[in-house]
Parts: C-alpha cells; sequence; structure tokens
C-alpha cells in the first residue's frame, strides 16, 4: 500500500512514524496513571473501568505489527525447525535457508533455544497450521500471549484477596499497566503465557490443591524455565503453615519430583530431552548499561582494556559473582523468614534473579510486577518507584527496537538507526519528564504524599 511505503521507505514518512510510536506509548503511560488517579474507591466500578481498559488498550495492539521486540519471529523459525525435522536445542535458525527474511534478531540466529516443551510444541503447531504464513502466525502467537495476560485478569485478583490486599487496585498496577499490555501484547511475548500459569498455579497451591498448582507450575517450567524457581516456596505452602524441617524436606522432595516427572513425560514424548537447560546460559553471556551487575562489569572490562588487559575475563567475574549473590537471596528466602509471607518471599527471590542479571529486560520486569502487586505495594515511595520503572522502560523501549531501517533508501544505515533512535528517546523522554515536572494532573503522583498510605502490605 503506498502510505505504508511511504511510512517505512521514505525518511518523511519514517520520522512521522518514529514521534507517533514515542507520544503514543507515553500517551498510555498517563492514561494507566490518570485512571488510577481518578479512582477513589477501589471497588467493583473500578474493577469495570479497568477492565474496559485492558479492552481498549490491548485490542488494537492484537492487529498491529510486532512492536518493541523480534522474538516472535524466532519463535516462527523454531517452529519451522521442529516442521522440518530439525532438533531447535542443537540447531539455531540459521539453519534454515532465508532465515534472516523471517525477521529474527541475528544476535539469536546461533543461541541455543531456552524454552521448554510446551511452548515448542505451541510453536510447531502455530507454523504447520499456518504453513509459515507470517501475519497469521504472528496473530496465533498473539492469541497464545492473550490467554497469558487472561490467566493474570483471573488470578491476580484471587491472590491479592488472601493477602488482605485490595484486587481491584492489584488488577489495574498489574493488567492495565502499559509495561504489561506491550510486551505481552504488542511485542507478542511467550512469557504471557508463562506468568499466567505460574500465578494459577500459586493461587492453587495456596489454596490447598498443591497437584494442580504444581501441574501449572510446571506447564509453565516447559514454557521458559525460570519459574522453577515458583517449586520450592509452593513445597512450602503444600507442607503448610507448622511444618517442621523433616516435613518441609519431604514435600520439597514430592514437589521436585512430580514437576521432574511430568517435564521428563513431555521430554520424552518430543524427544528432545532437557536442551533447554543449555540455553539459559544465552542471556547471561550479555550485559546491558542500565542492569546494576551489567554497568560494573561493563566498567571493570573498560578498565581492564585500557591497561592491556582482556577485559571480558574480569567483567565475567562480576557477572557471576551476581549469580551468586542472587543464589544466595533466593536460598535465604527459601530457608529463612515467616510462612506468612511465603508470597513475598518468593517475589524477592525472583526480584534478585532478574536485579542481579547482567541483563535486564522490559518482559523481565513485567514478570514482578504481577508479585508485587498481590503481596503489597504501598500507595508511598513503592507505587512511585513503579511509575518511574514503567516510565523508564516504556521510554527505552520506544528507542530499542525500531526495524525500519533496512527499507531506508539511504547509503548510511548506521547513522539512520542511531538518528532515529536519539529522535525516539528524546520524544518520549521529554514526554516523561512533562508528566513528572509539567502535567497539572500527574505531576501530582511524583510529589510527596499528604494523605494516608494506602495498601500497606499485611503480609
Amino acid at each position: 500500500m503506498p502510505l505504508f511505503i511511504w511510512m517505512r521507505a521514505e525518511a518523511a514518512g519514517v520520522a512521522l512514524s518514529i514521534v507517533l510510536l514515542a507520544v503514543g506509548a507515553m500517551l498510555l503511560v498517563r492514561a494507566w496513571l490518570r485512571l488510577g488517579q481518578i479512582v477513589h474507591v477501589w471497588g467493583a466500578e473500578a474493577r469495570s473501568a479497568t477492565l474496559k481498559a485492558v479492552v481498549a488498550w490491548g485490542l488494537p495492539m492484537m492487529f498491529c505489527v510486532p512492536l518493541f521486540s523480534r522474538d516472535v519471529y524466532a519463535y516462527i523459525g523454531q517452529g519451522r525447525l521442529m516442521v522440518e525435522g530439525f532438533n531447535p536445542y542443537e540447531n539455531g535458525i540459521s539453519a534454515l535457508s532465508n532465515y534472516f527474511q523471517l525477521g529474527a534478531d541475528k544476535m539469536w540466529t546461533e543461541a541455543p533455544v531456552p524454552y521448554g516443551q510446551l511452548f515448542l510444541w505451541i510453536e510447531q503447531l502455530v507454523v504447520w497450521s499456518t504453513n509459515v504464513q507470517p501475519e497469521a502466525s504472528v496473530m496465533l502467537f498473539r492469541l497464545v500471549a492473550v490467554a497469558g495476560v487472561i490467566l493474570c485478569v483471573i488470578y491476580v485478583p484471587k491472590l491479592a484477596e488472601l493477602h488482605g490486599i485490595n484486587p481491584h487496585r492489584a488488577l489495574w498496577l498489574t493488567a492495565a499497566n502499559p509495561l504489561f499490555l506491550t510486551n505481552f501484547i504488542a511485542s507478542v511475548h511467550n512469557d504471557a503465557l508463562m506468568i499466567g500459569l505460574a500465578l494459577a498455579g500459586l493461587y492453587y497451591s495456596a489454596t490447598r490443591r498443591a497437584i494442580r498448582g504444581i501441574v501449572l507450575v510446571t506447564l509453565s517450567i516447559a514454557v521458559k524455565p525460570i519459574t522453577i524457581v515458583f517449586l520450592p516456596f509452593i513445597g512450602l505452602l503444600w507442607a503448610g503453615r507448622e511444618a517442621g524441617w523433616a516435613r518441609k524436606f519431604v514435600f520439597w522432595a514430592l514437589t521436585g519430583g512430580l514437576s521432574l516427572a511430568l517435564l521428563t513425560l513431555m521430554a520424552l514424548v518430543n524427544g528432545f530431552g532437557f536442551g533447554w537447560i543449555s540455553g539459559l546460559s544465552a542471556p547471561g553471556s550479555i550485559s546491558i548499561w542500565y542492569a546494576p551487575v551489567g554497568l560494573i562489569g561493563m566498567v571493570v572490562a573498560s578498565l581492564a582494556n585500557s591497561f592491556g588487559f582482556d577485559g571480558s575475563v574480569p567483567a565475567g567475574w562480576v557477572f557471576n559473582a551476581g549469580k551468586l549473590l542472587a543464589v544466595a537471596v533466593v536460598c535465604w528466602q527459601i530457608f529463612r523468614g515467616d510462612y506468612d509471607r511465603l508470597m513475598r518471599r518468593l517475589t524477592l527471590a525472583l526480584a534478585a534473579v532478574v536485579l542481579l542479571a547482567p541483563i535486564i529486560q522490559a518482559w523481565y520486569v513485567v514478570w514482578l510486577i504481577p508479585l508485587f502487586a498481590v503481596t503489597g505495594i504501598r500507595n508511598d515511595w513503592q507505587v512511585k518507584a513503579l511509575y518511574f520503572v514503567v516510565s523508564f522502560f516504556m521510554i527505552y523501549a520506544i528507542s530499542d527496537q525500531l526495524e525500519v531501517f533496512p527499507y531506508l533508501q539511504t547509503e548510511d544505515l548506521g547513522f539512520a538507526l542511531a538518528l532515529a533512535r536519539v529522535a525516539a528517546a528524546v520524544t518520549g523522554l521529554l514526554f516523561g519528564l512533562y508528566l513528572i515536572f509539567w502535567d497539572p494532573q500527574t505531576k501530582r503522583l511524583f510529589r510527596k504524599a499528604g494523605g494516608p498510605v494506602v495498601e500497606r502490605p499485611v503480609i
């Protein structure tokens, strides 16, 4: 279509598209903030308004091209590998002819697949049923992501009620959150299904239906294995409030054994075994400047390089130290703490895994938002911190993945990419500063509150 060609191939059209994307994303942040601001009583009407907002904001994302990430194209490539008889744990998608035209990020074309057996089956089914037709494949993967969103909408309020937290406010903090909607619907990340299944499993485990809970969390692990962190805490829920150490170890063994048996059965059915274990190291092999451990590693590497040494070696030490510290925090939360704080302890354990990694992606942060929301985000510095985190990652996403440049008619694509990303970042940043300092409505949210603090965690 001529309009789309102009928007993708001509400098003026590309510039307009970038500005519209940046302004639209930040308007979504403002709309979310205003929705929470105008609610005075978090009752049934607030829940209805939140659900209407989720539909109104999420529905257009169902029909847009994938935004802020190209992972969905990697899903299509991995599905093609399975359809064509390759083992995706042993072969990168570069084994496919014309793999680059599928749109996958070349950084990950040789990386081992970090997804579990269930998601590999989903990838295979999507590609087989659509015959690799890209628009249809993207739409089916979006429906899978929406299934995860629906699970979050169902179980976030239920989990919040278990903790004495207002379920309607927790739903607003989670499901209407622009970071949640963009990463799970617009970006089509499989993390939506992963966290949706994990939350469902956590709810059933907390309501004395541990077998069902373990099965659901195991299915979550079979999408993306990071939710294996949930299992020790589910074992503690199953053991009960008054459990001694012997009983705890018995139920940890039962929980782990049942989950391992289900994963083994799935591995035998698909014939690929536990190849996803080797894929878990891929995200930890790179770093990013806004991750604390990543930044320290980059500084250490730069200093070592300036003295003529191989900077990657001390940077690797820093990254490994971060991983060891994360493991220590997880173990502390497993073995120490009150029973009533079990889900908060799980939340802090998963937060340590995310925050002490050398790279923190926006969708990693979205894993944490539902867990913090259901265990209590106070209406003080805690909710303000969430506002800042959401704004930061929205601004970063706006400038990070602008994949229109192969179509630009220019000799210097690198300069065009840098210019466009700077323009997007500046537009988003200026809008963010406007929300914090100048908007007559939203700037009040970032000031010190004079009223009573609500939603103080009771756990």
